[in-house]
């Protein structure tokens, strides 16, 4: 049996915000003294290019790097297969210029400034709309969840916005890191949860 057009945006969503997840821990992991509090989640893709600057390459950078723009493509896929579904176009536009600005983040990685901050910002903050304005596609309390989760992400991205989060992140205690992580935990999130819930959801009957 064909899948639906709802699911095959489900899908694509959910695989993607999973493989980034996956690669996102494990290059955790292989960067030595990597803490989550005072380093920046693009640290892990950094390749520091010809600046002439000390830089620390971490091992997973490509594999980081690679995991954004695997990331990136199944949200345009996503954004293509929801536009099928429903003929929604605020909420295909979001989703896609989200999916190409994140592919841009992975190909201009943080070395590559100030591309990989503004590329960043559109991603974050399109990310956190999107989660918001599909709000109308899914049924209480998932709905709830969704708008839940792109508001405490696009004010996370606001109060980290001005200085990096560097000064609000550590007055906290979460430093610029956690800070940066409560702008993207709950965009992953949403993307499972989204993403689970349209691929048991059917075509819409055209009339």
């Amino acid at each position: 049996m064909a899948m639906s057009n709802p699911a095959k945006a489900g899908t694509a969503l959910l695989v993607g915000g999973v493989e980034f997840t996956i690669v996102w821990f494990l290059s955790e992991t292989l960067y030595p003294s990597y803490s989550v509090n005072s380093n920046y989640i693009s640290d892990l893709g950094t390749t520091c290019p010809g600046n002439g600057a000390a830089c620390y390459v971490p091992p997973a950078w490509w594999l980081f790097n690679l995991s954004e723009v695997v990331c990136g493509i199944l949200i345009l896929v996503t954004a293509y297969f929801f536009y099928r579904a429903y003929r929604y176009k605020p909420a295909t536009a979001i989703i896609g210029v989200a999916g190409f600005a994140l592919i841009l983040v992975g190909i201009l990685n943080e070395s590559f400034s100030p591309w990989h901050g503004i590329f960043s910002l559109i991603t974050f903050t399109f990310i956190g709309l999107a989660a918001i304005v599909t709000f109308r596609f899914q049924r209480p309390p998932l709905s709830y969840f969704s708008v839940l989760m792109g508001v405490v992400s696009l004010i996370s991205l606001v109060l980290f916005a001005p200085d990096d989060g560097v000064s609000f992140g550590a007055a906290i205690g979460i430093g610029p890191g956690g800070l940066e992580r409560l702008i993207v935990y709950p965009i992953l999130l949403w993307a499972v949860g989204f993403g689970g819930y349209l691929i048991g959801q059917e075509d819409v009957k055209k009339v």
